[in-house]
């Protein structure tokens, strides 16, 4: 099933840009996967300086002042979590002769299948000599991989007072030069579309390239929504001699964080279209990459590298886990919302840790808060929305604008601004008043503007009060984006019973009530497509009309195949942590869709 060393089949993807910010500091050592943002340079140079101290480490700061900071505090940053790492990887791998309770742990987290665990017990049992063992856990043992994150709409240029600086310092590419001269040997995860000026700067920077071996010292992974995103973004980096390594798909509203609707494109149909295609994808990318590499005088493979097909996005069931690696035949599955509620994994304050606990399904929404004119998945009660609830009710509107990392608003003649700060709100409503609208358009429009929050301080603020670190840039309201899988886990986990979860050795969800998560996506992009036709002005132009039909034609196809699919595989979809009948499910669906398709013709 997968061709890599990683011991286990699924991975911790990125989540906001605090939570998982040193998630490899406390998974990686157990061959855990995960991956860090890089939009934050300001909390990674606070972190660092704390894991310095935490782990004795020499720590010298790089102030604000220092030409290209952002892009070495971020290579300081990632290199400081790489030695610790090491250190714990390496104490793990000694504990044979001293304490052995971290190796038990890592080995008791397998899959019950893994070779390395099957391998282990048989040495185990027969007495091996310790040195033996020893000399074999050292050979075998594989930590988990450091990843990063770059969002690629986050690409804000950077000026020196009123000069605009040359695009090499532009928060994505001082981001990824920042991670391409670290040390690490790992993933650039790229999301959120295509950059055509950040994906050619990668050529710029050796690591990227295959030495004479083949080898990779970093790798490019591709978040993808479908298919056809994914060639032609696979397309585009080969003729830079760029190779994706991996096409991590991610359901456009089932997630957490930001979510990229797709014209209606369904998950189980998208990863149909990869499982049928991969073999043509590679082949397509290689041609052009071999000749880039020829073109540029670099090694040249002579058949394809390796490529991962990896999935994310509302998985909650060892049932579903197995079932998306076993029939799409995929590498790794994604779990990111539910590691949110295990402290040994991710890093979030106490008081939002409860929030998250407390949540149901209506507390969970797809909201307008952020500031990227995205749909941001949202949890009601979080401390940014009650703070900014209490400002507007004051009449105090917008925020601060301290860190500027979303300020991508084009302003005449001015650098770009963010849409939560007190001077664009302050501008807009202004522009608003001169409008003379009656009240109830004028209340509607005023909400549109100030419904926006301070996502670069609230996605940081919780990780650094959770570790006692200083908070008078970012404050202590705290923002926070699980997905709708959140309602069905309600308590605090230890990590290894939330590995045990995914591998069915033990559940920890209480509810039965919890849909499949085929279905679950379904709905929530009914409830999207409803929203858009609810705003939509009457009558709906072709344009408009011709949206809505590709939508709806998409859902009905996709509905289609799930019916098929569900026929088929019923035993392997059956889940016992769930009572709900996935036939009856679908058949509610296709009704709610029906009803859609009356308002559309």
């Amino acid at each position: 099933m997968s061709f890599n060393n990683n011991p286990h089949t699924f991975h911790i993807p990125v989540m906001g840009l605090g939570y998982s910010i040193d998630s490899p500091i406390k998974v990686a050592h157990y061959g855990i996967s995960s991956v860090i943002s890089l939009v934050d340079d300001i909390s990674m140079e606070k972190m660092r300086e704390f894991y310095c101290k935490k782990f004795n480490l020499p720590f010298q700061s790089i102030p604000s002042k220092t030409e290209d900071h952002r892009a070495k505090r971020i290579t300081a940053y990632l290199n400081t979590v790489q030695e610790i790492v090491v250190k714990k990887f390496e104490d793990l791998k000694n504990s044979v002769s001293h304490t052995e309770e971290e190796l038990d742990k890592y080995i008791k987290m397998l899959p019950d299948f893994s070779d390395l665990k099957l391998k282990f017990n048989q040495m185990i049992n027969t007495g091996q000599m310790k040195q033996k063992l020893s000399d074999w856990l050292s050979e075998n043992l594989v930590a988990g991989e450091i990843d990063v994150n770059i969002m690629s709409k986050l690409d804000r240029d950077a000026y020196a007072g009123d000069e605009k600086l040359p695009s090499i310092f532009s928060d994505a590419q001082s981001a990824l030069r920042g991670f391409a001269l670290s040390d690490l040997s790992s993933s650039l995860v790229l999301s959120a579309g295509m950059n055509p000026r950040l994906y050619s700067y990668l050529e710029e920077f050796e690591d990227f390239y295959p030495n004479a071996a083949m080898e990779l010292k970093k790798k490019v992974i591709l978040k993808v929504s479908d298919y056809r995103s994914a060639i032609i973004q696979g397309r585009f980096l080969a003729k830079k001699g760029i190779w994706v390594s991996e096409y991590r798909v991610e359901s456009g509203l089932n997630c957490g964080g930001h979510a990229f609707a797709t014209d209606g494109f369904l998950l189980g149909p998208v990863l149909e279209e990869f499982r049928n295609s991969k073999e043509q994808l590679i082949e397509a990318v290689h041609e052009i990459y071999v000749k880039a590499l020829a073109d540029k005088g670099k090694p040249v493979p002579e058949k394809p590298l390796l490529v991962k097909i990896t999935a994310q996005g509302g998985v909650g069931s060892n049932t579903e886990h197995q079932f998306l690696l076993e029939y799409y035949n995929l590498d790794s599955i994604g779990w990111g919302t539910p590691f949110l509620l295990v402290p040994e994994a991710t890093t979030v304050d106490e008081e939002t840790l409860e929030v998250l606990c407390k949540a149901k399904e209506e507390d969970l929404y797809m909201s307008d808060v952020s500031p990227l004119g995205v749909i941001f998945n949202n949890v009601r009660g979080n401390g940014m929305d009650l703070k900014k609830e209490a400002q507007n009710k004051a009449g105090k509107y917008g925020f601060p604008c301290t860190k500027k990392y979303l300020a991508l608003n084009p302003v005449p003649e001015k650098q770009t601004i963010c849409t939560a700060s007190k001077e664009y709100q302050r501008d807009k409503i202004q522009e608003l008043k001169e409008q003379n609208l009656n009240e109830m358009e004028f209340e509607k429009q005023l909400s549109k503007i100030t419904d926006k929050a301070c996502l670069c301080n609230g996605l940081t603020a919780s990780t650094l009060m959770a570790n006692d670190l200083d908070v008078k840039m970012e404050g202590t309201a705290v923002s926070i984006c699980p997905g709708p899988n959140l309602a069905y886990f309600s308590s605090l986990y230890s990590l290894k019973r939330m590995v045990d979860h995914i591998y069915g050795r033990t559940n920890v969800m209480e509810r039965t009530d919890r849909p499949n998560f085929f279905v679950k996506e379904i709905y929530m992009y009914i409830e999207y497509l409803g929203g858009k036709l609810e705003e939509t002005v009457k009558p709906i132009t072709d344009k408009q009309k011709k949206y809505f039909v590709t939508f709806y034609d998409n859902m009905e196809k996709g509905v289609e195949y799930y019916k098929q699919l569900f026929l088929n595989y019923k035993t392997q979809l059956d889940d016992s942590t769930s009572k709900n009948n996935l036939m009856q499910d679908l058949e509610n669906m296709k009704m709610e869709l029906l009803k859609l398709k009356a308002k559309i013709v």
